[in-house]
């Protein structure tokens, strides 16, 4: 191919072709339809590893009711399995069909999830308190900060910005509600098939974690994915049994020696050759055997479960945003709980200014004057949450 075949071959591929942003937007719809489910299911003794399921059968299904009768096959379906971690748990649990764990009255659960059409994926991570009133006290705080920093973030996230801006700017809003984010968690550009791209934008920056400094084009799209924590953000692996969610290590190879692990690894091969799985989706006996030499090899890359400590908080919202020529567009999203946070934002002027940012390039800021209701600091951020659909 021609370096000019290639040129045009990489431009058909963004936000420039109406046939790529139609196929993102119809994976956001399918997956914001399948976390509205998910949390609606979110009730005391609930079992996490039925949620799970039940997120994953609707993306599956869903998915195979679209470009059916495309002239080309169009490879569709889940591009990040359903997870379901609860409290200190921060992330990448989706149990094993045997797993008895189940959710609990004022349990806060974070729900992951993606779809993917066609190779462009939409990803979404939702926090949602088992309460009948509104998410107060601790709860409330590290919720509002992790909704405040996604709204932030979604306004520094735009061409000419670069990625340090936001690494910087979500600390400082988790700060003001005396939370941590999370260190460890990338935001990744999103690329057809390519669920983790090469801009990244690091939660935390430290000396063990350095990223390369990027700057935001236009047609481009990313996962923004903040998780704060009410304890030090610094989570930790606390049994490698918990991972259940990995993804080929596409550039690596070796001949592995038993058959279990050949049999599942051909199987994961055919079945998930680039999207991470998870391991409820292999035969499950052979699978834990195989998967063992697969991991040893490097073959899979593992998503572990990771823990902040007992009674620590901890909320996730991820969401997918296009780059478009007229302005950011945010596609995927669940309106919040209200919550009523013990700490407030409203005397913040670096943050307020930020959340008066706007979103679209064709007007500035407008809309962001009324929402200041006394004591509820989460209300701008409901908002623009619940807005998100408009936008489109």
């Amino acid at each position: 191919m021609s370096s000019d075949d290639e040129v045009r071959e990489e431009k058909e591929l963004d936000l420039s072709s109406n046939d790529v942003v139609t196929k993102y937007k119809a994976a956001a719809e399918i997956l914001n339809s399948a976390l509205k489910l998910v949390v609606s299911e979110c009730k005391p003794k609930a079992k996490i590893v039925d949620l799970c399921e039940k997120g994953d059968a609707f993306i599956r299904e869903q998915t195979g009711n679209v470009y059916k009768n495309a002239k080309r096959k169009i490879e569709r379906g889940i591009a990040f399995p359903t997870c379901v971690s609860v409290n200190n748990t921060v992330c990448h649990f989706s149990p094993l069909a045997t797993d008895e764990a189940v959710l609990e009255e004022n349990d806060m659960v974070k729900i992951d999830m993606g779809c993917h059409i066609d190779g462009f994926i939409a990803v979404v991570a939702h926090t949602h308190v088992i309460t009948n009133g509104p998410v107060t006290g601790r709860a409330a705080d590290v919720l509002a900060a992790a909704n405040t920093a996604a709204e932030v973030a979604m306004r520094l996230v735009r061409p000419g910005k670069k990625n340090k801006d936001v690494t910087e700017a979500i600390q400082k809003v988790a700060s003001a509600y005396d939370c941590k984010i999370v260190e460890g968690v990338l935001s990744h550009q999103l690329k057809q098939f390519v669920i983790d791209g090469n801009k990244v934008v690091l939660s935390v920056s430290n000396a063990d974690t350095k990223v390369d400094d990027a700057e935001f084009e236009e047609n481009e799209v990313y996962a923004i994915d903040i998780v704060t924590s009410t304890g030090e953000g610094k989570p930790k692996l606390l049994d490698e049994k918990q991972t259940t969610i990995y993804k080929r290590a596409v550039d690596k190879n070796y001949h592995l020696k038993m058959k279990a692990s050949r049999f599942i690894f051909s199987e994961i091969s055919q079945k998930f050759p680039i999207m991470p799985f998870t391991a409820r989706a292999l035969e499950e006996k052979r699978a834990r055997l195989g998967l063992v030499e697969c991991m040893n090899h490097e073959l899979l890359q593992p998503y572990p479960v990771l823990h902040e400590k007992p009674g620590d908080l901890v909320a996730h919202i991820k969401f997918t945003v296009l780059l478009m020529p007229n302005g950011s567009d945010k596609i995927t999203s669940h309106p919040l709980q209200e919550l009523q946070p013990t700490k407030s934002i409203e005397d913040n002027a670096e943050i307020k200014a930020w959340l008066a940012l706007g979103t679209k390039s064709k007007k500035k800021g407008g809309g962001k004057k009324k929402k200041g209701k006394k004591g509820d600091t989460a209300e701008p951020m409901e908002e623009a949450t619940n807005g998100a659909p408009s936008q489109e």
